[in-house]
């Protein structure tokens, strides 16, 4: 097995070896297998035992089945059964190496003839390309971080690299071509070269990288004959290496740029081996090459994790036919894009949506080019193309958005999207263009804050607060816009009412999400001079307005206003005069319409109006005396309500991160209770934000450090989940998706590898327990 199978041992290499056994005639299988046991035992130790005239070589069988849990010998039958039923990915690859070496050699080619089918079938496997991603996350994972950048087998452009490669490939191809089947490296590179599935001279320039590498490692492991693939960093081990590879002028540091082009060469030809012979396979132009048919390019797709490859192929016909520059840039870098897409959770939307832009801008001169010339952009373009449907969704609407995934990510300022957006709809002929051109600043702004937090830019936190302040830019800009408009449609040299819009909830909170609504009240008073009844209904048109405009469906996002927390809901005036809710709150006010006031902010419109509208809620929602104890029992009957009456038919009560146990809604109630109760006497917990109002009540003495800790956490995680959960679908959700990939998807953006997806579920689930049963003893009591 491994490199004695190959014929590539090293000076100072392990001997890698799987015993095969079978009973000789008239002998109990029991009693033969202790023999050939006792003997294969007995055998290692002969060669790996240290003695005073040295040691032969330590022989290895740890790629057995079961590794060294699993017995030392097995039969062949018992090797099939193995196979058969258990064996992983990375099993079949190792035994590409295998060949009979000692003992009866007829037994081991029945052992090699038993695997071949299984081998070479293993592309078909469910689950292949996630296992071989997966494994070469795991080898340069692993790497100690001191080591990785002088790392010659198993780093990034090493020999792990080369030999990876040419193994995926006879594994894909050796199904159905016999040629590619050798177990040596360099014989293996050959004859995939030979066949088209390599490109000629990228197969020439990876098999001289290939010997240099050997070749180094060759000599580094023959000073002192350790076992050793690091390459040294002091001047003189460098320089007796560099001599030893026949480099006489300036020994070290020609080694060094040496290995290092190699190193470069072998990492962006790894990228180009599976890729480039895909684009030769679609292209219309004559070579002189053999290059592979569309039956083995749907194969290597396929094989890659490309889940309509027939459809794959069209793309990259569409891509890169003809002669054009754009054609010829496409080709250039494709390559790297595929492989992008394929390490991604949806390669077949990476590309599409990759498809899409392309066409429309094609032809625009920056584009390519930036692509081609900022590696950064090309490949953030693939990673959002491939994980999120609403990044790629707001692309589509405006593809000159790939500029922004150059620039800083750092959302603006709320003074800088105010002044923006006001100016912008102030410029225009009337509210409907002034909103359009508004609802294009929007959009922008939304995908700069979506790819900044996809990127790990901005934290969840940041987001919140910035789709906070491009909502207030929003609605900022169309209420002067709208009511400008009105006035003058109204026959008015100005209007007749100040007004001003109340964030709330979570909108009040700064903790929007990418679908969220944005929660309101309006409310306006008359000027000084003005018709009540005329200003009434002048504020009644604008608040509809704004409403109509910002919710029209269109090319860009929509903004659904929902102001049904307002005095009577639905049923009520959709704005009240500054007196109205003076009178409404003195009368009829209920106890969740004060809690729901915790959350009020008044962000937009005129500044006094906003004041005077603040100071009359103040009493209401902090109460100097505090939540009474049947106040607080009304609280948690309404919340006891909500988790049973509001949480979706289906929905696990576990996962769904709003409304689950131990997610948002429970950590915010129990906040929100603790402002109640005390928010009257303690100044600090004035505020509509959940994570400051948690920080003020710790620093009152009103809740347990490390129980804060615990809610903290579970609310930033389930805030980070239904954001990310939002990003991949590309529509608001509450719930962890059950699709496969949309899972895989979700898991890429909090940080997992695309295969972790049950830890990343476990995680969720145990944060959220701790929160739960903080919640338990603080709200409930």
């Amino acid at each position: 097995m491994g490199k004695c199978g190959a014929h590539e041992l090293n000076y100072v290499s392990d001997v890698d070896v799987i015993f095969v056994h079978e009973a000789a005639d008239g002998v109990e299988e029991h009693d033969a297998t202790r023999v050939a046991t006792q003997l294969a035992a007995h055998l290692m130790q002969v060669c790996s035992e240290h003695t005073r005239e040295g040691t032969i070589w330590p022989v290895d069988a740890g790629l057995r089945p079961e590794g060294n849990q699993g017995p030392l010998v097995r039969t062949v039958a018992s090797h099939r059964g193995y196979y058969e039923r258990w064996a992983k990915t990375w099993e079949f690859q190792a035994l590409l190496k295998a060949r009979p070496v000692a003992g009866d050699v007829e037994l081991g080619e029945r052992f090699c003839e038993m695997v071949a089918p299984m081998v070479w079938s293993v592309a078909e496997r469910d689950g292949f390309v996630p296992d071989v991603q997966a494994m070469r996350r795991r080898v340069l994972e692993h790497i100690p971080s001191k080591e990785a950048q002088r790392q010659l087998k198993l780093g990034a452009g090493g020999l792990r690299d080369v030999e990876f490669a040419v193994q995926l490939l006879q594994l894909v191809h050796g199904r159905a071509d016999e040629t590619v089947r050798a177990p040596t490296t360099l014989s293996g590179l050959f004859q995939l070269t030979r066949g088209g599935y390599v490109g000629r001279a990228d197969g020439e320039a990876l098999h001289e990288a290939y010997t240099f590498l050997r070749s180094l490692e060759h000599r580094i492991q023959l000073f002192q004959l350790r076992r050793t693939h690091v390459v040294p960093a002091d001047e003189a081990a460098l320089r007796r290496l560099g001599r030893s590879m026949g480099f006489f002028r300036n020994p070290a540091t020609t080694l060094e740029e040496e290995w290092q082009r190699r190193r470069r060469l072998v990492r962006r030809l790894h990228e180009k081996l599976f890729y480039r012979p895909l684009l030769e396979a679609v292209a219309r132009i004559p070579g002189p090459d053999a290059r592979l048919t569309l039956a083995q390019a749907e194969e290597r797709l396929k094989a890659l994790g490309y889940g309509d490859p027939r459809a794959a192929l069209r793309h990259l016909e569409a891509l890169t036919s003809g002669v054009s520059r754009s054609a010829n840039i496409q080709r250039t870098l494709l390559p790297v894009m595929l492989e992008w897409f394929a390490d991604s959770p949806d390669p077949d939307a990476g590309l599409f949506g990759f498809r899409r832009i392309s066409e429309t801008l094609g032809d625009t001169p920056w584009y390519l080019r930036q692509l081609r010339d900022e590696g950064q952009v090309a490949e953030r373009l693939a990673r959002v193309l491939s994980t999120s449907r609403f990044v790629s969704g707001l692309l589509e609407r405006e593809p000159q958005g790939v500029k922004i995934l150059g620039e800083d990510l750092t959302p603006l300022s709320k003074e800088a999207l105010t002044s923006e957006t006001v100016a912008t709809a102030l410029r225009q002929a009337s509210a409907v263009d002034a909103v359009r051109a508004v609802r294009g600043i929007r959009r922008r702004e939304l995908f700069r804050i979506a790819v900044g937090e996809i990127f790990g830019e901005t934290d969840v936190e940041e987001a919140g607060r910035a789709l906070t302040s491009m909502t207030d830019a929003t609605l900022e800009a169309t209420l002067q816009a709208v009511m400008r408009d009105q006035a003058a449609s109204r026959g008015f040299d100005a209007p007749p009412a100040r007004m001003a819009i109340v964030a709330m909830g979570r909108y009040g909170g700064f903790e929007l999400s990418y679908a969220s609504d944005a929660d309101v009240m309006f409310v306006h008073e008359v000027v000084e001079g003005a018709d009540a009844h005329e200003a009434s209904q002048f504020a009644a048109a604008v608040a509809n307005d704004v409403r109509t405009l910002l919710a029209t469906p269109g090319t860009d996002p929509a903004l659904e206003v929902d102001a049904d927390l307002r005095p009577e809901g639905r049923q009520g005036a959709l704005t009240r005069s500054l007196d109205s809710y003076a009178a409404y709150y003195a009368k009829w006010s209920a106890l969740w319409e004060a809690q729901a006031l915790l959350r009020a902010d008044a962000v937009i419109g005129d500044p006094g109006l906003r004041e005077r509208f603040t100071a009359l809620i103040d009493p209401l929602r902090y109460p100097a005396e505090g939540a009474s104890d049947d106040d607080v029992v009304e609280v948690r009957r309404i919340k006891a309500r909500v988790d049973t009456e509001r949480l979706p038919r289906g929905a696990d009560p576990h996962t769904h991160f709003k409304l689950g146990r131990g997610g948002l809604s429970d950590i915010e109630w129990t906040v929100q209770l603790l402002q109640m109760q005390w928010a009257g006497r303690v100044p600090a917990l004035r505020t509509p934000v959940t994570l400051p109002a948690l920080d003020a009540a710790v620093e009152a003495d009103l809740i347990d450090p490390d129980d804060a800790h615990v809610l903290r956490e579970a609310w930033r995680l389930a805030s980070r989940m239904r954001n990310a959960a939002t990003l991949v679908r590309g529509k608001g959700t509450d719930s962890l998706p059950k699709d496969p990939k949309e899972r895989a998807a979700l898991a890429s953006l909090l940080g997992y590898d695309l295969d972790d997806t049950d830890r990343m579920v476990n995680d969720y689930l145990r944060t959220t327990r701790r929160a739960h049963a903080v919640v338990d003893r603080i709200f409930w009591g």
